[in-house]
């Protein structure tokens, strides 16, 4: 039986479920890049926290930081505790767009950059698939565990 079909049902996964796992699996990646950054490119990482953070962080307290964030992306993929995973990547990443907001407010203005733009819709995104995170039934652990 194809994975996400019910088995007392065997109804097809609507277009919405299909929608947010795509959603969800594509943030993941997403999240995924930079949480492996900081702990396999370290010098990159201290200097957006540098620049952003106004803080460098040692490579100790970066490893840990990114194991942390890759084991809660990870679970946040799966869809596991989704009220605190989905809520965990939504403020991860609110955090690292505030962190830019001079670079939002002047996009052509001096150090600006037109990709960091990028952050409000994949923001848009994780806060719908916050919002949704009940509906988010496909290929998640949660939905899973309901089912039995």
């Amino acid at each position: 039986m194809p994975l996400g079909w019910s088995d007392d049902i065997m109804e097809k996964p609507s277009n919405l479920e299909l929608s947010l796992l795509i959603m969800r699996l594509a943030t993941a990646v997403f999240l995924l890049v930079w949480s492996i950054d900081k702990i396999v490119n370290q010098g990159h990482a201290q200097n957006v926290f540098k620049t952003f953070y106004f803080s460098t962080p040692s490579p100790e307290i970066l490893t840990a930081l990114g194991v942390v964030q890759t084991l809660i992306v990870v679970a946040f993929a799966a869809g596991f505790a989704r009220f605190w995973t989905y809520g965990a990547v939504l403020l991860m990443h609110l955090v690292s767009t505030a962190s830019t907001y001079a670079r939002l407010i002047n996009p052509w203005g001096s150090g600006a950059q037109l990709l960091f733009w990028a952050a409000i819709p994949v923001l848009a995104a994780m806060l719908a698939l916050f919002l949704l995170r009940e509906q988010d039934r496909l290929l998640s652990i949660d939905a899973a565990r309901e089912r039995v």
